[in-house]
């Protein structure tokens, strides 16, 4: 394989390993806010205790994600040297601006959510578990807004030429908010805090299923299904309204993700198929007539903008868009499914009852984590061969004395180490779901005391 395969590789696997841990975080931090919020309001210890132990949970993902996410900024120099130097203006002040406004926040009151629980007061606290949520959700904020600039570029001018060549912002707030930025940015939190909660519904439904710590984990399920409900329901919202933004800023984006060959009216949602790329078709398909151009014009005589339309060089990639787009919107039907469900047995009175159901909310936590990855390969692979959309191709941004072979030793170690991080990640959180909540069954509590 050349350099250029290489590099993206092991930026695509850096990024995707990373990405594991950040949406649990925010996720998990917004939880926290709730349950420590019903403490304050009710002095109920019970309320307390099962924040304390969550926060060991997200103690967790937060650091392994501090530790994978640092070799990404190193690689944009090694590896990506042309792309550093063209994006270098925007992107400097979106990462500063993360590290004064996000990281610093989070990090900052991140001592006395971990260990200030008999050092501040409960009021002091409860406010450091808002900023620690509050600064997770602006790094997001952030880098969301960098990658959504690469998508749809507003608010710069290029000056230079060749090799030289780089982006200088002229309105700083254009770039914030270009096309792409605050649908991809809500899309993308509602996707972290579906991450978290599944999180915490699984660990709950496991502690039930073995009867252990049954009312710690009646009240987490209860807490985080409300949370999935919501976030499973406003991804949807999101979703759509990404879509129609890739139809009027990315058209071969969407085209790729619909297998859209020529400019149509009319244009077929596909549920499922196989794209045949050479034959311009897609096998074993089920189709919706029309759907396609009336979602994202609310009109069936919508133009969707077909691939022939662009040269072959600026196409991306089809059926890989297509089964990575398809795919993530499947799991999130299926998480909504699931939400809805749940709410409607604990509305019945026996969603603690259903032990299939139970066996459902376990493994669910593997679906926000399945589309979360399926979604970005949706966006940067539906956004090749550009680098930045319509003005610096993914082969042009590549350094220039980075050697094949120096790419394929650093991607193995860089396996070796993250598979070293992911088995320590693994056995830390099954140490801390085996050793439970401390105490939180012994307290009385009306919603640790469900009639279900």
């Amino acid at each position: 394989m050349d350099v250029e395969i290489l590099s993206r590789i092991q930026f695509a696997f850096t990024i995707a390993f990373h990405y594991i841990y950040p949406p649990l975080s925010i996720g998990i931090a917004i939880i926290l806010v709730i349950m420590e919020g019903m403490y304050l309001k009710t002095k109920d210890k019970f309320f307390e205790n099962m924040t304390k132990f969550w926060v060991k949970v997200f103690a967790l993902t937060f650091a392994i994600g501090v530790a994978t996410g640092i070799v990404m900024e190193f690689e944009f120099g090694t590896n990506w040297a042309t792309y550093s130097r063209f994006v270098g203006d925007v992107f400097g002040s979106a990462l500063a601006a993360e590290g004064i406004f996000a990281f610093f926040l989070e990090s900052g009151f991140l001592a006395v959510l971990v260990f200030g629980w008999d050092k501040v007061g409960p009021k002091m606290h409860f406010f450091s578990t808002i900023m620690v949520s509050l600064g997770s959700m602006f790094s997001a904020v952030w880098i969301v807004v960098a990658n959504s600039w690469q998508q749809t570029p507003a608010g710069f001018h290029v000056v230079g030429e060749g090799i030289n060549a780089r982006a200088e912002i002229t309105d700083f707030w254009a770039m914030v908010f270009n096309p792409s930025s605050v649908d991809r940015l809500l899309h993308v939190l509602s996707g972290c805090w579906l991450a978290g909660a599944f999180l915490i519904i699984s660990v709950s439904a496991y502690y039930l299923l073995r009867d252990r710590h049954i009312r710690f984990a009646k009240a987490s399920i209860k807490i985080a299904l409300v949370v999935v409900m919501i976030a499973s329901l406003f991804q949807l919202f999101t979703g759509h309204r990404s879509a129609v933004g890739v139809h009027e800023n990315q058209p071969a984006k969407l085209a790729a993700m619909e297998a859209v060959f020529d400019d149509q009216t009319n244009a077929p949602l596909y549920l499922f198929g196989w794209v045949d790329e050479d034959n311009q078709k897609v096998n074993f398909g089920v189709a919706i007539p029309g759907m396609l151009s009336y979602l994202i014009g609310f009109d069936s005589n919508t133009k969707v903008t077909g691939l022939n339309s662009f040269k072959k060089e600026d196409r991306p990639p089809v059926n890989i868009v297509f089964q990575a787009y398809h795919l993530m919107v499947a799991i999130g039907f299926a998480l909504i499914g699931i939400s809805l469900l749940g709410i409607f047995f604990w509305w019945r009175g026996t969603l603690f009852k259903q032990r299939w159901m139970l066996w459902i909310f376990v493994f669910s936590v593997l679906l926000p984590q399945i589309a979360n990855q399926i979604g970005w390969i949706t966006a940067e692979v539906g956004r090749q061969p550009w680098i930045v959309y319509g003005l610096l191709r993914t082969s042009e941004g590549l350094s220039k004395a980075v050697e094949a072979g120096q790419v394929l030793f650093s991607l193995i170690l860089f396996m070796l180490i993250y598979l070293g991080l992911f088995i320590l990640f693994i056995y830390l959180l099954n140490e801390k779901i085996k050793h439970g909540p401390e105490d939180v069954d012994s307290i009385p509590s009306e919603i640790g005391h469900p009639k279900a």
